[in-house]
C-alpha cells in the first residue's frame, strides 16, 4: 500500500496480456457526415474484427444503435449502450492500472474535449471513463488534471512520455506548473520518470487535432527500446520537429538509467482530406494479445514498417488494417482502442 493506505498503482505496459479491447462506435454527426456513415463504421469494424482474432472486444455505441453496430461487427463482440457523442476511447475513456495485488483500477481522468474543441455539445464523453470502470468492475480513480489517454505512453517500468504541447497547455491545464503534471501524471500511473517532447505532427494541430499526443510520435516497444515518427522530406513541415524528438529521445535515459535505443519509423506519403492534411502515423499502432494491429495507408512504405515490426515482435503476429478513413476523422488504431490489462478478479 501507498501513503494514507492507500494502493500504489502501476499502468502496465501495452504489450502485457490484456482481458479486453474497449472502442466506442463511431457517431459524431460531423464526422459521419464527413467520412460517410457507411466508410466510418466500416473502418471502425475493421479495426474491431481484426482486434477479436486475438482477444474480446467491447464495444460502447450509443444508446439505441446497437442493431446497427451489430451488422458491421463480428458476433462474439460485445456491446454496451450508453450515452455517447464520439468514438475515440483512448482518450475519453479511462486509462487501467493494477495496484500491487493484481486488482484493477481505472484513472477517469478530466476531459474537456480536447482543449475545448467539442465543448460543451459533447459533455457526454465526459462521462464514458466512469461507465466504462464501472462496467469492468475496475475501481475508478478520478484526476483532476485534463489529460487524453492518447496524450500518455508508459514503458510500464516506471518512465512515461508527454508532450508540452498538451498536457502544458493552457486550454486544458492553465494554471499547472510542469512538476504538478508530473507528480499527479506519477501518481495515478507509478511512473518515476517523465519524457518531454515538445509538440506533435503539423496536421495535429487544426481543429479536428489533439495538439500533439505522443501517440503519433513515439512508442515504447520494450524496455529501453521506442519506435518514433520520422519524416525524411526537408520541406516537410515536420521535418525539424520529428528530428528534435527522436534528438530528445536518444539523450535521455529510462526510469532505471537505462540509454534509450531509438528506431526511426518513416512516415508515410502525406494524404489529404478536403484539402486538409492528415496526421498519419505508424507509431499510432495497437498491441493486442499475441498481435501488433498496424496502420496501413496503401502506401509502399506499409510493407517496410510492417517488417520493422515483425523484427521487433517475433513472437506476435503482425496484423495491417486500412487506417486512412480513421485519420480523416481525426486519429488513428491506437486512438480507437483501450486495453483492460489481465487483473486478479476477487470473488466477493
Amino acid at each position: 500500500m501507498g501513503r494514507n493506505g492507500n494502493p500504489d498503482w502501476r499502468m502496465p505496459a501495452e504489450w502485457e496480456p490484456h482481458s479486453r479491447t474497449w472502442m466506442a462506435w463511431p457517431c459524431h454527426r460531423a464526422l459521419l457526415d464527413s467520412l460517410g456513415a457507411e466508410r466510418a463504421f466500416r473502418g471502425w469494424a475493421a479495426v474491431a474484427n481484426a482486434i477479436a482474432g486475438f482477444e474480446p472486444v467491447a464495444m460502447v455505441v450509443p444508446t439505441g444503435q446497437a442493431e446497427t453496430a451489430r451488422a458491421y461487427l463480428l458476433e462474439d463482440i460485445t456491446l454496451y449502450e450508453a450515452a455517447l457523442g464520439d468514438s475515440w476511447m483512448r482518450d475519453f475513456g479511462p486509462t487501467f492500472v493494477l495496484d500491487e495485488s493484481g486488482a484493477l483500477g481505472a484513472v477517469d481522468w478530466t476531459f474537456n474535449g480536447w482543449g475545448g474543441r467539442t465543448f460543451p455539445e459533447g459533455a457526454a464523453n465526459a462521462l464514458i471513463g466512469a461507465f466504462v470502470a464501472e462496467e469492468s468492475g475496475a475501481m475508478r480513480i478520478p484526476s483532476k488534471l485534463v489529460n487524453e489517454g492518447g496524450g500518455i505512453h508508459t514503458d510500464g517500468e516506471g518512465t512515461v512520455l508527454l508532450t508540452e504541447s498538451v498536457q502544458l497547455n493552457p486550454n486544458r491545464n492553465p494554471s499547472w506548473s510542469r512538476v504538478d503534471i508530473e507528480t499527479e501524471v506519477h501518481a495515478r500511473l507509478g511512473t518515476e520518470k517523465a519524457i518531454w517532447l515538445k509538440g506533435g505532427l503539423h496536421a495535429d494541430a487544426g481543429f479536428w487535432g489533439t495538439d500533439g499526443h505522443v501517440d503519433t510520435l513515439a512508442a515504447f516497444v520494450k524496455p529501453g527500446v521506442i519506435v518514433a515518427h520520422h519524416q525524411p522530406d526537408p520541406n516537410h513541415p515536420d521535418y525539424h520537429a520529428t528530428r528534435d524528438n527522436i534528438a530528445i529521445l536518444e539523450s535521455e535515459t529510462d526510469a532505471h538509467g537505462r540509454s534509450l535505443e531509438v528506431i526511426p519509423v518513416t512516415a508515410p506519403q502525406e494524404r489529404f482530406c478536403d484539402g486538409e492534411p492528415l496526421a498519419c502515423s505508424y507509431i499510432n499502432f495497437y498491441y493486442a494479445n499475441g498481435a501488433v494491429i498496424l496502420c496501413a495507408f496503401g502506401d509502399p512504405q506499409d510493407a517496410v514498417t510492417t517488417g520493422v515490426f515483425a523484427e521487433l515482435h517475433p513472437d506476435r503476429e503482425i496484423v495491417s488494417v486500412p487506417a486512412t478513413v480513421i485519420f480523416e476523422g481525426g486519429g488513428g488504431v491506437h486512438c480507437i482502442t483501450q486495453q483492460e490489462p489481465v487483473s486478479a478478479r476477487k470473488e466477493a
